[in-house]
């Protein structure tokens, strides 16, 4: 059977990333390694899909720029996290400061959100509610 076990996303500054990441989102740190110069960092959400992560890769690059520059002008997550209680995970990330582009609605058998990262991307946080 073939199965995701890393995805990434650009960000705009490693370290700053994973502490949002980590501090304020609540993943783990699965992966911190110097690279000599350039970190290889991962994420992964904590006490499950141990296979699973999230590679928080460097967005400096043109390509890595003109995506996320465009992602983010047509309001469109580079991301999708699913959370068990919206309502309650927008209210306690609201309350650490961290900002929502959108705020939970419904749309269809979803209710989603959407915040910033800090690092370049919007995030989009979804709880299945059918």
């Amino acid at each position: 059977m073939i199965k995701v076990a890393m995805t990434s996303v650009f960000v705009d500054d490693v370290e700053k990333a994973h502490a949002f990441y980590t501090e304020l989102l609540g993943f783990e740190t699965r992966t911190h390694l110097d690279m000599g110069g350039a970190l290889f960092v991962t994420v992964g959400a904590p006490g499950a899909q141990p296979d699973l992560e999230l590679l928080l890769e460097p967005g400096d690059s043109t390509l890595a720029k003109e995506y996320t520059t465009g992602l983010r002008a047509a309001g469109l997550p580079s991301i999708v996290f699913s959370v068990d209680d919206l309502a309650a995970e927008h209210a306690r990330l609201e309350q650490l400061g961290v900002r929502f582009t959108q705020r939970p609605a419904s749309v269809g058998p979803m209710e989603t959100a959407v915040l910033d990262d800090t690092v370049g991307n919007l995030v989009q946080l979804t709880q299945r509610t059918a």
